[in-house]
């Protein structure tokens, strides 16, 4: 897997990549613009390298699809929990952020096929007491803002004892663990994987999960959603999906 992590944490402050419309505009090729909104704070996914450019399997995804049918790629940075309203306001054209295609989600926005699957996972320190789900009780947890796992821990609030604190980037919820002002954070699975082998964490499974896969948004009723989906089956069947997973999700 691509070491991002701790260069994510150093480049957290990092500007955003200006957008200037959406697809309507054309450019001086005379290709038709396409604008992609993503959260640049989730790596593999997304993140920014050491010199501050988005990189990430979400990234070489929306540039294979766009350029097989032709579009120019243009790319908004933002807060994960702003996406959808980008989305439903027009500042983007779709959505690739390591975004799960549940329900709720569905009611706002149009999903293509998912492209991958992961689960989700605690991490904390590796001193920590808090090695399975049963320790979790009086746990202060950390998630990012508008993900399912911001959902998710706020309803397992309702059952046991824990404290949740949502923030809207992942490196800030890094810093807290480190500074034990909270216990653990709750994230993708494939993500907390990168997090423990590079900032030196430990983690746990939440074998409950059965949460869905990620998919590439839309505006409701957005032309585009079939012709994404076209691309990602076609991706499945040719090999490039598994190259990009080989890429930025397998250890080497």
């Amino acid at each position: 897997m691509k070491k991002l992590f701790a260069g994510l944490i150093a480049v957290m402050a990092a500007g955003s990549l200006a957008a200037c419309g959406t697809s309507e505009e054309t450019s001086g090729e005379g290709k038709e613009k396409i604008v992609m909104g993503t959260s640049a704070d989730f790596p593999p996914f997304e993140t920014h390298d050491n010199s501050g450019e988005i990189v990430g399997f979400d990234i070489d995804l929306a540039k294979y699809i766009t350029k097989e049918l032709g579009y120019e790629l243009e790319i908004k940075d933002m807060n994960f929990d702003g996406l959808i309203g980008a989305l439903q306001a027009d500042t983007v054209d779709f959505v690739a952020s390591g975004m799960s295609a549940t329900d709720e989600r569905k009611e706002n926005v149009d999903f293509s096929v998912e492209y991958h699957r992961s689960g989700e996972m605690f991490i904390t320190l590796p001193e920590s007491e808090i090695e399975s789900m049963d320790d979790l009780n009086g746990a202060k947890v950390g998630v990012q803002l508008g993900t399912i796992q911001d959902t998710a821990a706020k309803k397992l609030a309702e059952t046991i004892d824990i404290e949740v604190k949502a923030l809207d980037k992942l490196p800030a919820l890094i810093q807290e663990l480190k500074a034990k002002r909270i216990d653990v954070i709750y994230l993708d699975k494939t993500v907390a994987e990168g997090y423990i082998k590079e900032v030196g964490l430990k983690g746990f499974d939440d074998e409950s999960s059965i949460s869905p896969g990620m998919a590439i948004a839309f505006p409701k009723d957005s032309d585009k959603v079939e012709e994404f989906s076209e691309i990602i089956e076609k991706m499945k069947e040719n090999g490039e999906l598994e190259k990009l997973e080989e890429k930025w999700l397998k250890e080497e």
